[in-house]
């Protein structure tokens, strides 16, 4: 698991840099006009260093507390990156960077399993993140994090992150009850 967060780590610093964040950022036109790549890369890269720590710390966070495998943390990784990438391409932002969206599908995913397979207390982390989504979505964003990032908030990409990592707890807990 350590070596996915060095590396992943390592790969949002380079993110940082100019003339490579240019290339990197969630931008739909450039993803329209084939620069596909960016479905994926924009999660990897941010508004600031503030942004970048923070999201950085979660990622290492949620790790630690749910001590996934390592083909658990790439795979999870990638595919709620990805499927959060495409679902933005179905809202109004123009252009996205971070890995918010991804964070909230991993503690989804982390959560809701250990919640399917028996451990009562993680309901509680589920309902957590049920409540910040729904809070999110008809309140709006923390305005407070938002000066912080520089940049609104993409609740959008918590939800669609979120969304994913529930799906794919749920599709891994019934896939595992039909082997057995």
């Amino acid at each position: 698991m350590y070596p996915v967060l060095i590396f992943t780590s390592l790969l949002c610093v380079i993110f940082q840099l100019e003339p490579v964040q240019a290339w990197v950022i969630w931008d739909k036109s450039a993803i329209v006009d084939g620069q596909w790549w960016r479905i994926l890369t924009g999660n990897f890269s941010h508004t600031n260093y503030s942004h970048l720590l923070m999201n950085l710390a979660g990622l290492w966070i949620i790790s630690y507390l749910f001590q996934p495998t390592r083909k658990q943390l790439i795979s999870a990784l990638i595919l709620i990156s990805l499927v959060t990438g495409l679902a933005l391409l179905l809202s109004s932002i123009q252009v996205y960077v971070g890995l918010s969206g991804t964070l909230h599908g991993l503690f989804g995913l982390f959560a809701l399993r250990e919640a399917l397979n028996g451990r009562k207390s993680s309901w509680l982390l589920v309902l957590g993140l049920v409540a910040k989504i729904a809070w999110e979505q008809l309140v709006g964003p923390s305005s407070t994090t938002g000066e912080l990032i520089n940049a609104r908030v993409a609740i959008e990409a918590h939800l669609a992150g979120t969304l994913t990592g529930g799906s794919m707890a749920i599709i891994s807990f019934l896939m595992g009850k039909k082997a057995n």
